[in-house]
């Protein structure tokens, strides 16, 4: 069985698998009875391409909006606005792909590696569910679910039959990988993906993923707090904070000269073994603020070390600063006023 065979592409080699324009995600919190509700803005305006076989990593502080974007991009919750385009078709649209040829195509792999499996399925039917419903003959899931755990590095006489308490938190999370590969997608959402086990097995899954990217010819979204395994396996690097994109372009540009202040502060909050080069101060002081009520201007300006008034007032474009890269930061772009307009403290 050939298990590389999947949707043919379209458009080229230059035609983003992914594009998505203006997502925005709000959450209504609190009850109508005490003032009105009002919204948390998880995603607020965010754009961004995913071209075909590379891995954009999406990187940022708990609660800036990574998981959200999965979320949206994977169409488990419905945006508030904005729209998305695969292969240069419009998602969920009349005059584009429909939601289930969509969820054929792109498969997600989350955090957590138990709750995400079927505790009374053993490790066989949780992989070749998905193609049964999706019309494949029960005998060839069996054998594209067997054929996966074997390319996953789980033999399929020992594993195939077990259940997921049955595994170690690796396994379940190779077993996780095989089963968003049954559907032979071209789009492989990776949410935290080896943040919860040890750094043994951390390398190891890591290792495996980059191996099934060449084999499947797959496009990976990489979704990570941790800017070592970013760095190991993006070819790209999207930051965001609160909701927004801060900068955006190839991984060695941003790891060794990051433009925005919050990316720089991102970077150097990463622990070092040298004990010259290590911190006694944090990089950035200070909380993310309340995104039910974020800042005006350049949302991080109240902990930006490098403010200014005009950051306090007007909101930052995301503009192109050379080498493939973005930023959204007044002093990254010419003409901006930056210079100019007054010093402020950081709060």
């Amino acid at each position: 069985m050939d298990l590389q065979e999947s949707e043919p592409e379209r458009g080229g080699p230059a035609q983003p698998l992914l594009i998505a324009k203006g997502l925005v995600k709000h959450f209504p919190v609190g009850s109508m009875l005490a003032g009105g509700r009002k919204l948390v803005r998880a995603v607020d305006g965010v754009d961004l391409s995913v071209r075909k076989h590379e891995t954009l990593g999406i990187v940022g502080e708990s609660g800036c909006g990574k998981s959200t974007v999965s979320r949206l991009i994977m169409a488990l919750v419905a945006p508030t606005a904005g729209e998305i385009i695969f292969d240069g078709d419009p998602v969920g649209s009349h005059r584009g792909i429909s939601l289930r040829d969509y969820r054929r195509q792109v498969q997600m792999v989350f955090q957590d590696s138990y709750s995400s499996l079927n505790p009374r399925l053993t490790i066989e039917e949780s992989i070749a569910y998905g193609p049964l419903v999706h019309g494949v003959g029960r005998r060839e899931a069996s054998e594209r679910a067997r054929d996966l755990l074997s390319a996953v590095g789980l033999a399929p006489r020992q594993y195939a039959r077990r259940f997921p308490h049955e595994l170690s938190g690796g396994q379940r999370q190779r077993v996780n990988i095989a089963r968003a590969l049954a559907l032979r997608p071209r789009l492989i959402i990776l949410d935290e993906p080896v943040s919860a086990l040890d750094k043994s097995v951390e390398a190891q899954v890591l290792n495996l993923l980059v191996d099934l990217k060449e084999q499947f010819g797959l496009t990976y979204l990489f979704i990570s707090h941790d800017l070592n395994v970013v760095q190991h396996v993006a070819d790209r690097v999207l930051v965001m904070y609160l909701g927004k994109v801060v900068e955006i372009g190839p991984v060695d540009a941003i790891f060794s000269a990051p433009a925005h202040p919050y990316t720089q502060a991102l970077m150097n909050s990463r622990p070092s073994m040298d004990p010259a080069r290590r911190r006694t101060e944090p990089p950035l002081k200070g909380d993310p603020p309340n995104p039910i009520e974020p800042p005006s201007g350049c949302r991080f300006h109240t902990r930006c070390p490098i403010a200014r008034g005009l950051c306090a007032t007007a909101a930052p474009a995301l503009l192109g600063i050379g080498q493939a890269r973005q930023a959204a930061c007044h002093a990254a772009a010419p003409g901006s006023g930056f210079a100019d307009s007054d010093v402020m403290e950081a709060a």
